[in-house]
């Protein structure tokens, strides 16, 4: 007969299912991190094919020249000139310098074109560059030279842009992130393309030092 009373759990009852949520927790929460990884990395191939992207229209607009590389740690004052400042015209968007984040690290980026969301890095207070020019196709500072994109000899395996490591605009094979996107980095192509390569195509875990060139990327045209 009911009486109306409730019966407790015992000790043993309330430390089993603990030990059930522990398990499943431990199986979830592993598959929840890699699902988070990859939209992620869905994500910045996404950024970096809308910078390929705005590469080639540049070119199409200015007599197949590519864009300058412009100052690899730029100013308000230093140059009006540089990838962060013409393709974001091509793609209609704001310059580089009117981005908020861009001098203060406590500013969240949110979403955006420029930004990496599996990239931690913030500013130093005086730039932040989550994506990098290959500064071996036009070259910089005093070496900087009007480029035709017909005259690139490998477009496919050439570097264009890539996922940086470090904060500044323009840079090269040493910049690279080895461990961003599942032990990897994700790269834009002179052809338009991007893909992600594991860190092996680009790294030579043998000596330590980047790879210049392999089967899958160039970085001297």
């Amino acid at each position: 007969m009911w009486t109306g009373r409730r019966e407790a759990f015992t000790l043993i009852e309330v430390l089993t299912v603990l030990a059930v949520v522990s398990v499943l927790a431990a199986l979830l929460l592993p598959a929840l991190s890699g699902a988070k990884q990859r939209v992620h990395a869905v994500t910045c191939l996404n950024n970096l094919r809308q910078w390929g992207l705005a590469t080639q229209l540049y070119a199409a607009d200015h007599d197949d020249f590519l864009p300058p590389d412009g100052a690899p740690n730029p100013t308000d004052s230093s140059t009006n000139f540089g990838w962060y400042i013409q393709l974001p015209r091509v793609l209609g968007l704001p310059r580089y310098h009117d981005m908020p984040w861009r001098t203060n690290p406590t500013v969240q980026p949110g979403p955006s074109v420029w930004i990496c969301p599996a990239n931690p890095r913030r500013s130093n207070g005086r730039n932040l560059f989550h994506y990098c020019l290959n500064e071996h196709v036009n070259g910089t500072g005093e070496e900087n030279r009007p480029v035709r994109l017909a005259s690139i000899p490998d477009p496919v395996r050439t570097v264009w842009l890539f996922d940086s490591k470090n904060l500044p605009a323009v840079g090269f094979w040493n910049f690279v992130h080895t461990n961003l996107h599942l032990g990897g980095a994700q790269f834009t192509f002179l052809d338009g393309h991007a893909r992600r390569l594991p860190r092996s195509a680009y790294w030579d875990p043998a000596t330590g030092q980047p790879r210049r060139e392999s089967p899958d990327l160039r970085w001297i045209p």
